[in-house]
């Protein structure tokens, strides 16, 4: 063999590799199809799931607490005072909510949700979590420099803007509550939900305009 076949041989098996998804995709995908080759695991199953979580769970359900939350002051109230129970009135209760709580942005104050233990998350509002979530440089950096994690996100906060974090445990998920924009005084809820952004109710996207988008 030529050096440059050999050459020409590498340069395949490099591109080849260089294409693969992570390792911890691999694995689930080599389980999954083990799984289905078994006959323990129907495909179509799984699709379904993800569909759910990705359109019908999350996060626009969390965007359908939110903007109740901005039409109705005594539902808001009750979803300050217990997550739980508020989102149970709207039939949204499940994975990961049993002890939810709501945190809300104000003028002066700013929220950001972060789980410095692993990736807990409210999955029954919020659906999946984005991978960036999970990563330990925004898991150790957000606890860290806030407010450096929020320009990453393209928000630059004032000065006088208050910046908490809240940690999320196994026993206790946050959601942001992030203040209604100006100009939808007139807006129902299907449309204010329709401003709502997943990275908001996280607390890396706070200003809300007329033109965002759901997931942000």
């Amino acid at each position: 063999m030529s050096d440059d076949d050999s050459k020409r041989i590498q340069s395949i098996h490099h591109d080849l590799h260089s294409d693969l998804p992570a390792e911890p995709a691999l694995r689930v995908k080599a389980l999954e199809s083990l799984l289905i080759e078994k006959g323990m695991l129907d495909p179509k199953t799984v699709d379904a799931w993800i569909e759910v979580y990705t359109e019908e769970i999350g996060p626009k359900r969390g965007a359908v607490v939110v903007a109740k939350a901005w039409l109705d002051p005594e539902f808001r109230k009750r979803l300050l005072a217990d997550g739980t129970a508020a989102i149970t009135e709207l039939g949204f209760e499940g994975w990961a909510t049993a002890h939810f709580k709501v945190v809300e942005n104000t003028s002066v104050i700013h929220n950001l949700i972060v789980c410095t233990l692993c990736s807990c998350y409210p999955h029954s509002v919020l659906g999946i979590p984005p991978n960036w979530y999970k990563t330990a440089a925004y898991r150790s950096h957000a606890v860290r420099d806030p407010r450096g994690v929020l320009a990453e996100f393209g928000e630059t906060l004032p000065d006088d803007v208050e910046v908490r974090v809240w940690d999320s445990t196994a026993e206790l998920r946050y959601m942001v509550l992030p203040e209604r924009p100006a100009g939808t005084e007139a807006w129902n809820e299907e449309r204010l939900a329709g401003l709502v952004t997943r990275n908001a109710m996280i607390g890396t996207h706070r200003a809300l305009g007329t033109e965002s988008t759901r997931h942000g």
